[in-house]
C-alpha cells in the first residue's frame, strides 16, 4: 500500500495498468541511455540548443571524438537522437517525439489513481501540466 499526503491509501496492484513489452522495452531502452552522465548531459546540451555538431559535442563534454562518437552511435541506435550529415560535419539532435513520447508514457502510468495530474511523495510533490 501507498499512503499519500491527504489521500488514503492505494493497493498498489489496482492502480498501475499492465506495461506491454513495446513499452516496457522503449523504457528501459531510454533508461539505459540515460543512465551514462555523458549522454544525460548531450540530451541537456541538446534541450538547450537543438542541434550540435559531434565536435561541439565534444568541446561541451571534454572528451575525445570517438569516445563521444560511440556515445552518440548508442543514442542514434536507441532512437533518442536523430542525425543530419552537413558537408564534412554530423549534427545531432534529440529525437522530441520519440523522447517525450516515453517521458509522457512513464508519467502517465504511474499517475494519482484517482485521475489527478501528480504524483505524491512523503516528502515532495510531482506534478505535471502538458502544453496544448
Amino acid at each position: 500500500m501507498i499512503a499519500t499526503l491527504d489521500a488514503p491509501e492505494v493497493d498498489v496492484r489496482e492502480s498501475f495498468p499492465e506495461f506491454s513489452q513495446e513499452f516496457q522495452a522503449d523504457v528501459t531502452e531510454v533508461c539505459r541511455m540515460l543512465a551514462d552522465s555523458n549522454r544525460l548531459r548531450i540530451v541537456f546540451f541538446l534541450l538547450r540548443q537543438p542541434e550540435l555538431n559531434v565536435t561541439e559535442i565534444c568541446e561541451r563534454l571534454g572528451q575525445s571524438q570517438p569516445a563521444v562518437s560511440h556515445h552518440l552511435a548508442l543514442m542514434k541506435q536507441a532512437r533518442v537522437l536523430k542525425m543530419r550529415r552537413d558537408g564534412k560535419h554530423n549534427y545531432y539532435s534529440l529525437c522530441r517525439e520519440r523522447f517525450q513520447g516515453v517521458m509522457l508514457k512513464i508519467f502517465d502510468s504511474i499517475l494519482n489513481p484517482a485521475g489527478g495530474s501528480e504524483i505524491r511523495f512523503s516528502d515532495f510533490l510531482l506534478a505535471h501540466q502538458p502544453t496544448e
